[in-house]
């Protein structure tokens, strides 16, 4: 009788504990959620003026080279020669490493220049950054231990992308995924859906867009569709491969040719000139968000991927300021638009399914791309879209767009990544840095870890 009483007495206690902390991460998470939405959407209106002057004047687009100087200028004042763009945000988050308050007003100042003066170019960078920043800083104001900053990052990343996409589901998830492949932060769930929903309705409120799209043609799920859709997958998974490399060997090539951050930018604005003129037209330049939209409507050059490509590497390549994403979006679209016919797909349902599937492939985000889908085109065909993101998945290989991403669990077994297992093993024998091992311990890996070694 004793013992009940004491279990019971426990279980109360131990639930009042827990309900007290939930409070508690529910007002972190509408504070992160608040002060990143006014940003997000302070952020999203200045994007958006520049997109429209650069549009409007043409020759905006020569001055891409001086701002390059002025966005390498910008970082080195305030001592950052080296930066990593999201990747810190993922290294914030893994290992607890505190981001400066100043990422946030930089990487808005550098993206907005780089899409005034026609830079190739996304946002989902700077959002995230600018998300984790501002998320990290209040975390260190508010004293908060270790474990519980790197939720409080989380929330700001996923505050950042839902305030500047308006996709809270897939936002929340994409922070708590992205950084370690195989390995979810689900104590961060509930404060990121906080966080996330109420950085989109700050946003909305205060001028912003979610991001949808309207899909002329849906085809019914049938073998026909399944087969097709599994053909675009594995091109999608290789075109996923293509890009992440491409993107490396662009930043490793400008960078050993041009050590110099000036230089490098400089002479990037200047290829991106070149090439622009070139192709004779300024359908590349910026984030390329109505070609996407075409796309989606069945509308698209066959090249256009080709194009969008090349023209994003030598922009970012080059220091240049925004992100991958959007990007992505354009390549995927455009790719799927111009095979979606040769597959017995309607053109603007594959761009739509080439899109999704090639921000996962690049990403390895599978959850986030299927949500994605769900908040973009809607549930109708959702199983074609979780279909063609689970084949780019598997096929995409172990590269990604941020180099600072884990891919802890292989893509082939249920069992730790080679490179994760060697990571252990050498832990194993360096008694000093145990507490990554124990780390490791929390998100599951070592035991995945003792169960390969079994085997």
């Amino acid at each position: 009788m004793d013992s009940t009483i004491s279990r019971v007495r426990h279980g109360l206690a131990y639930g009042w504990h827990s309900f007290r902390q939930f409070c508690r991460w529910v007002l972190l998470g509408i504070l992160a959620g608040v002060v990143v939405g006014v940003a997000g959407a302070v952020f999203h209106h200045l994007d958006e003026l520049a997109a429209h002057t650069r549009m409007a004047h043409g020759w905006l687009l020569f001055l891409l080279p001086f701002a390059g100087l002025a966005i390498a200028g910008l970082y080195h004042i305030c001592g950052i020669d080296n930066d990593r763009g999201t990747n810190f945000a993922l290294v914030a988050v893994r290992e607890n490493k505190g981001m400066a308050l100043r990422t946030a007003p930089l990487i808005a100042a550098a993206t907005v220049l780089t899409h005034l003066t026609g830079g190739s170019s996304g946002r989902e960078g700077a959002a995230l950054q600018l998300g984790s920043s501002i998320a990290s800083f209040i975390g260190r104001r508010l004293r908060l231990d270790e474990r519980e900053a790197r939720i409080m990052t989380m929330c700001g990343m996923a505050a950042g992308f839902s305030a500047l996409f308006g996709t809270p589901i897939a936002s929340a998830v994409f922070a708590m995924e992205v950084v370690s492949v195989g390995v979810m932060y689900y104590a961060a769930l509930a404060p990121c859906m906080v966080a996330a929903l109420t950085a989109q309705q700050v946003a909305l409120r205060l001028g912003g867009e979610a991001t949808c799209f309207v899909l002329p043609e849906v085809p019914a799920v049938s073998w026909q569709t399944l087969v097709s859709t599994l053909l675009l997958g594995c091109l999608i998974g290789m075109l996923a491969w293509v890009e992440c490399i491409v993107m490396a060997a662009v930043h490793h090539r400008y960078h050993k040719l041009f050590p110099n951050h000036f230089l490098c930018a400089f002479v990037g604005g200047c290829a991106v000139i070149v090439v622009t003129l070139l192709l004779g037209t300024r359908d590349y330049n910026g984030a390329g968000m109505d070609v996407i939209r075409r796309a989606t409507l069945g509308e698209a050059l066959p090249w256009a991927f080709l194009c969008k490509l090349l023209l994003t590497a030598l922009t970012l390549g080059a220091g240049f300021k925004g992100g991958e994403i959007v990007p992505t979006f354009f390549i995927g679209a455009t790719f799927g638009c111009t095979v979606g016919g040769l597959l017995g797909l309607p053109a603007g349902f594959a761009a739509a399914l080439a899109m999704v599937g090639l921000f996962c492939g690049v990403t390895n985000s599978p959850l986030t791309s299927v949500l994605l889908a769900y908040e973009l085109f809607g549930g109708e065909a959702l199983p074609l879209f979780a279909l063609v993101c689970a084949v780019a998945y598997r096929l995409s290989g172990y590269e990604s767009l941020y180099r600072e991403q884990r891919i802890v669990y292989s893509k082939e077994v249920p069992i730790l990544h080679s490179r994760e297992i060697q990571e252990t093993e050498q832990q194993e024998h360096k008694p000093a840095e145990r507490p990554h091992a124990s780390e490791a311990a929390e998100s599951g890996a070592a035991e995945a870890h003792t169960e390969a070694a079994a085997q």
